[in-house]
């Protein structure tokens, strides 16, 4: 008897197929894992229901931060869809005015012409502190801005300046659900996923050591054990 479940990866802001690279192969074996396209739409909603039109008709999903957004609205949209869920590195919470305005200013420079000084600007808040040196994971975001492009970005960041507040349906989220982080997140601090774990019913939290807001390059093995324990549980 075939128990396999799809499973649905969404990355992040600026990122691709390639920031789950690292952990797919610990993952194929539970299912067919596809990785979200979430670059073609300028709104949450808009971005979700694209997502569900082409997905299975039920699977596990993880999204990974900007990722974690849409995983919320798919929530909304279609949770009984939903077998699983997995929040790596990501908020409940809407977006502050202060954010706002600086995702206005990347989006401004983007536009210019000067997308490359963006990501490198982005770079020391994506890694763990210790790794801001190294030029294998600033190449991956370099690479990732690649596949992503200017007006994806300026989709992307469009759709998560007026994303909504998540924190009020936490409680409705009844599927088994992981909440992984990194120990040293300085883009979206740890403190907002022990938010969610207390949110969502009977969810498990996971703080991963020495790592940042990437764990799937950052600590590929721990991401991946974390990932293969919820999808066996």
């Amino acid at each position: 008897m075939d128990n396999t479940m799809p499973i649905l990866l969404v990355p992040g802001l600026v990122s691709s197929p390639r920031i789950f690279a690292p952990v797919v192969p610990a993952l194929w074996r539970f299912g067919p894992v596809t990785v979200a396209n979430h670059i073609r739409d300028d709104h949450m909603g808009a971005i979700a229901r694209r997502i569900l039109a082409e997905a299975p008709p039920r699977f596990a999903l993880a999204g990974h931060s900007m990722g974690g957004y849409i995983a919320f609205e798919i929530m909304r949209q279609a949770p009984d869809r939903v077998a699983k869920l997995a929040l790596i590195n990501t908020q409940a919470r809407a977006d502050t005015p202060e954010a706002s305005e600086r995702r206005r200013g990347m989006l401004a420079r983007a536009r210019s012409g000067d997308f490359r000084g963006v990501l490198d600007e982005l770079f020391p808040g994506f890694v763990h502190p210790s790794r801001r040196g190294d030029a294998g994971l600033r190449q991956l975001v370099h690479d990732m801005g690649d596949d992503v492009g200017v007006e994806g970005f300026i989709r992307q960041q469009t759709a998560v300046i007026s994303r909504p507040d998540s924190r009020p349906t936490l409680a409705w989220i009844k599927c088994p659900t992981l909440v992984l982080t990194g120990d040293e997140d300085h883009t979206i601090p740890n403190s907002l996923s022990v938010e969610m774990a207390n949110g969502i019913p009977g969810a498990k939290l996971v703080i991963l050591p020495n790592c940042g807001h990437l764990p799937q390059p950052e600590q590929p093995q721990a991401t991946a054990n974390a990932l293969v324990e919820w999808l066996r549980n």
